[in-house]
């Protein structure tokens, strides 16, 4: 396993911990600090979550450009 894995949380793992505090502030029975806590925490898993797509768009990018750098009009395989 590498270092970077060991440090950061999975994609997977960040849209689970997001849910979570989704389905916590939908019930609607939290005091407002702890709403406004959880609200603050949604916001930067969600920023998170949207890095690491944004990232795998890019990789997705780099994989499917041709030797010259042309973007492929056809898939790979």
């Amino acid at each position: 396993m590498s270092a970077k894995s060991d440090q950061e949380p999975t994609f997977e793992s960040l849209l689970e911990q997001l849910e979570h505090r989704v389905e916590k502030l939908e019930k609607g029975e939290l005091p407002l600090e702890q709403a406004l806590k959880l609200f603050e925490e949604g916001i930067e898993l969600t920023r998170s979550c949207h890095e690491r797509l944004d990232q795998a768009d890019e990789r997705i990018a780099v994989l499917t450009r041709g030797a010259g750098g042309e973007e492929l009009e056809e898939p790979l395989g």
